[in-house]
């Protein structure tokens, strides 16, 4: 085949691009003047923009699991948004914590290294506030360390959303995030040297009127060896990503946890006001039903069950017989 094109050719071509149909301006594959793209040796890139939307994907599940479970333990609307995914140093990272954060240090089997939580006192304090009966509704935050007792409820609080972080994380593969401390003095933390290269994942929280913001900070050295699994070159054929919990999963696990009350009526009967005002200590209500009579069990007002009342060793119980078909009372 020529490579020398035909007059009836040239012209053809010439007529292209005058009407726009072929791109005049220089082939892709021609040559280029080479531009300098700027590089910062301080902070070399090792994760990369689409690992790191790998790692939010993870963690906007977590989000949303983390707020459901805070609401179930402080029975108070607890929110809790992914606010950004970025690459810093860990020095960078303690010194953008707030003043006062308090930090929990997680290990991350079969990993080495550890993960640290950092949560800024002006919502942790709100939380510490209604887990001891309060309202958590804007108090004082001291300028002090943790007492004790606030010690082990940020323990109790890190200890929940651990499991949430597992769960999140077993898309990529199975990390068992465990709370192994909580320092009185965070500038102490020593997860990674200071120009270690770490991933931090920020989050916005909010309860109420009180509002703040929490960290996880992963070092990239721990999770380094399961770097590749993030790209979606070593995802096997066919795989899907996984989808998030739906919605009726992650409230009927919230529902799980609350507490109802439930009450058993032996039986109902009706005395007149002046029997009921002479009434006295030991005297006996007589009553029209049976001895071996079954109990009508109410949960939070509204008959369930019936039951038959006894003993279970020391203690009064009911046992449970048969259910009550919605919508009616025996």
């Amino acid at each position: 085949m020529s490579d020398i094109l035909e007059p009836k050719e040239i012209d053809a071509l010439l007529a292209a691009v005058d009407q726009g149909r072929i791109d005049a301006s220089p082939a892709s594959g021609a040559k280029r003047e080479p531009t300098a793209e700027p590089y910062d040796f301080k902070r070399p890139e090792h994760v990369g923009k689409d690992r790191l939307r790998a790692i939010a994907a993870l963690h906007e599940t977590f989000a949303r699991s983390a707020g459901s479970n805070l609401s179930t333990l402080l029975r108070r609307l607890v929110e809790v948004q992914l606010s950004s995914v970025e690459q810093t140093t860990f020095s960078e990272f303690l010194h953008s914590a707030a003043k006062g954060a308090c930090v929990a240090i997680l290990s991350a089997k079969p990993l080495e290294g550890k993960c640290l939580l950092a949560i800024d006192p002006g919502i942790v304090f709100p939380m510490l506030d209604r887990l001891v009966g309060g309202a958590g509704e804007d108090p004082v935050v001291p300028d002090r360390p943790l007492t004790g007792i606030e010690n082990r409820l940020v323990v109790k609080i890190a200890t929940g959303l651990a499991p949430l972080l597992k769960e999140a994380w077993s898309h990529v593969k199975a990390i068992d995030f465990t709370v192994t401390e909580v320092p009185s003095n965070p500038q102490i933390l020593e997860a990674a040297p200071p120009h270690d290269p770490v991933v931090v994942v920020r989050f916005e929280m909010s309860m109420g009127r009180a509002s703040g913001r929490a960290s996880l900070c992963v070092p990239y050295a721990t999770i380094e060896p399961i770097m590749d699994l993030f790209t979606a070159e070593r995802r096997p054929a066919g795989s899907r990503k996984p989808a998030p919990d739906p919605s009726s999963t992650r409230i009927a696990r919230s529902l799980a946890e609350a507490e109802v009350e439930v009450a058993a009526d032996l039986t109902t009967t009706q005395i007149t006001v002046r029997e009921l005002l002479e009434l006295s200590p030991g005297d006996l209500i007589r009553t029209d039903a049976a001895v071996d009579s079954e109990a009508t069990i109410r949960v939070e007002g509204k008959p369930k069950f019936k039951g038959q009342p006894g003993r279970n060793r020391r203690n009064k119980a009911v046992l449970i017989t048969r259910p009550i078909e919605p919508g009616k009372t025996k």
